[in-house]
């Protein structure tokens, strides 16, 4: 079996709560009139409270508009709008290419994408150059938002700071840039703060969503529901374990996902999931390892399903680093098998917690 055969039976994400990021053209939407050519322009109310509310879900916003960056980012301070909006693309590009640079940034899927604009050639510019963004012309805006795939499945403590998070990001990814020293000093510099816990029923709600928003970092593809989850955590013969990270800027929220099966003999890691937007600091290879001592303390092997699904080669390599190899391959479905031996303290950059 090929890698896209594999991809292709893998269960396609829910429709309901796709979009995770909306762009926002400016004038004539956002607000009424043109920034450039009128002495004042005057924000739409309803637009302001659609962006807010879906804010509070945890819907993330950016901006996408052919205008003067200076003179449009102005205006949104003035408005005290400018923090609303993530990475926004204001020039004379066009608009299919700011979305995908914004996309790029957040790193997330243009399926994950809605465009609001006013006009129709705009519409069809990004409808034709990036077909899986979903495009909404502002006059339809109410419409739009009341079909499902506007409506996250669960709002759940983190989806309201979903924006604070990605804005502490940002001032990572900028502190990394201007950093001089070696990777593991501006890790050190980051004060992490790893947590592993048993996952509670409070927590399924966001390991569903884990399971759901995350592809390139999950290790076999599938999507978990709320109610196999809680099953899951209710048996006896499971581990279900979410992963926490904060630092000096703030809470990176619930990052990480595993679930092993409990033979008497083997413990079968059926999946393992972490957000992209931490992978680069370490921390799979730390939930690894704390799964790999487990298993040592318990008497028995460690083996993880993987399916290479051309997305998640950074997963496998995690793996691989963690000292997991292969010992049997169906196609793309890979069976590993842990090194119970070469099992890794945490890295001196992060401190660990462990929740019993």
């Amino acid at each position: 079996m090929t890698v896209q055969e594999t991809v292709a039976l893998l269960p396609e994400k829910p429709v309901q709560g796709r979009i995770k990021c909306i762009v926002w053209d400016l004038d004539h939407t956002l607000w009424d009139g043109v920034l450039l050519e009128d002495d004042e322009v005057y924000v739409r109310e309803h637009v302001v409270e659609a962006i807010h509310e879906l804010d509070r879900k945890g819907v993330l916003h950016s901006v996408a508009s052919k205008n003067d960056r200076d003179t449009a980012l102005e205006k949104l301070r003035v408005l005290g709008l400018d923090k609303m909006f993530l990475f926004p693309q204001i020039g004379w590009n066009a608009k299919s290419e700011s979305i995908q640079r914004i996309a790029k940034a957040l790193n997330l899927g243009l399926d994950a994408f809605a465009f609001v604009d006013d006009q129709p050639f705009e519409l069809a510019e990004v409808a034709h150059q990036v077909p899986q963004v979903t495009c909404v012309d502002i006059l339809e805006l109410h419409e739009a938002l009341e079909r499902p795939e506007f409506q996250p499945r669960f709002v759940t403590d983190e989806s309201a700071l979903r924006r604070e998070m990605y804005q502490g990001q940002i001032a990572r990814d900028e502190l990394e840039s201007e950093f001089v020293g070696t990777n593991e000093e501006f890790l050190a510099s980051l004060e992490m703060s790893f947590t592993i816990a048993p996952a509670l029923r409070d927590d399924l709600q966001r390991a569903e969503e884990l399971t759901v928003r995350t592809n390139q970092l999950n290790s076999t593809g599938r999507t978990y529901s709320y109610e196999e989850l809680d099953a899951l955590r209710e048996s006896p013969d499971h581990l279900v374990l979410v992963a926490s990270l904060t630092d000096k800027f703030g809470s990176y929220g619930k990052i990480g996902l595993a679930l092993v099966e409990k033979g008497e003999e083997v413990w079968r890691l059926n999946m393992m999931l972490m957000s992209c937007r931490v992978m680069s600091r370490g921390v799979g290879m730390v939930l690894l390892n704390h799964i790999m001592r487990l298993a040592a303390e318990a008497g028995v092997a460690v083996r993880a399903d993987f399916v290479e699904t051309g997305r998640n080669r950074m997963m496998q390599v995690t793996y691989a680093f963690a000292g997991f190899r292969e010992v049997s391959r169906d196609g793309a479905h890979v069976v590993l098998e842990a090194d119970l031996s070469a099992v890794q303290p945490p890295p001196s950059y992060v401190q660990l917690e462990i929740v019993e």
